[in-house]
């Protein structure tokens, strides 16, 4: 039996004002794999010249944009709506927290919209009323304004959380090198020490040489690291090494 994976949830801005503001919601939204973006009236007409510098690459969310005349029309298709505010409107629902929001919409199964006010006022009492549950983010009540982009980022954020979204690309550490190759390079910076007159006095040699291995074998060289030093001392003394044989 194959399980459905419930859909990615469409972000709704209601009748937003500037287009600064939807470019940066976008880019919020992508950050977070989410790429279905409704307009509901927006003040200054779309598209905006303006949202896509503030979207700084989010092309895809931007360009797949679609505008509706009404919350209604843009969650039609929705099974599960949730309202993003911070006052209570006299509209008794279930309030969550974003966290618990975005666990029950991967609960699915359905469509999921999740909408966001105009910037100065937020959400109306009708745009509250077409929700079925509200998500409150639990915030300083002495100073509770969130701009457009934030709200949509927490909300974001959270719902990422048990999607498998690639973590930012890290490079893969070789394994340590053997303790030959080690041992062998740093015999090979004794050898080319020695002539140089580097252990001086002859009494601090045996000190000398312990403080240089300690030195040596502190970092986690890999063999590759270990061949490249060899082919600087190599090269610094004039015969080849491991890197030219």
């Amino acid at each position: 039996m194959t399980t459905q994976q419930t859909p990615p949830p469409a972000i709704v801005l209601v009748r937003p004002q500037l287009g600064e503001n939807i470019g940066k919601a976008a880019r919020a939204m992508l950050n977070f794999g989410l790429t279905e973006l409704r307009l509901v009236s927006p003040r200054d007409g779309w598209p905006n010249p303006s949202a896509g510098p503030a979207a700084s690459g989010a092309d895809i969310v931007l360009e797949g944009a679609k505008v509706f005349d009404s919350v209604a029309d843009a969650t039609a298709d929705c099974a599960h709506v949730f309202a993003t505010t911070v006052r209570k409107r006299g509209v008794v629902k279930p309030v969550l927290t974003p966290e618990e929001a975005g666990k029950q919409i991967h609960a699915g199964p359905g469509k999921s919209a999740i909408l966001f006010g105009p910037e100065r006022s937020g959400l109306e009492t009708d745009d509250v009323a077409l929700a079925r549950t509200i998500i409150t983010v639990p915030i300083n009540p002495e100073f509770s304004s969130l701009n457009l982009a934030q709200a949509v980022i927490l909300v974001a954020y959270d719902w990422s959380r048990t999607q498998t979204l690639a973590s930012p690309t890290e490079t893969e550490i070789d394994p340590p090198a053997p303790q030959a190759e080690l041992e062998g390079m740093i015999g090979q910076l004794e050898a080319m020490l020695e002539p140089a007159g580097y252990f001086r006095p002859p009494e601090r040699t045996t000190a000398t040489k312990r403080a240089l291995r300690g030195l040596l074998t502190k970092p986690r060289w890999s063999s590759q690291e270990v061949r490249t030093l060899r082919g600087v001392l190599s090269a610094l003394g004039g015969r080849k090494g491991p890197r030219d044989t």
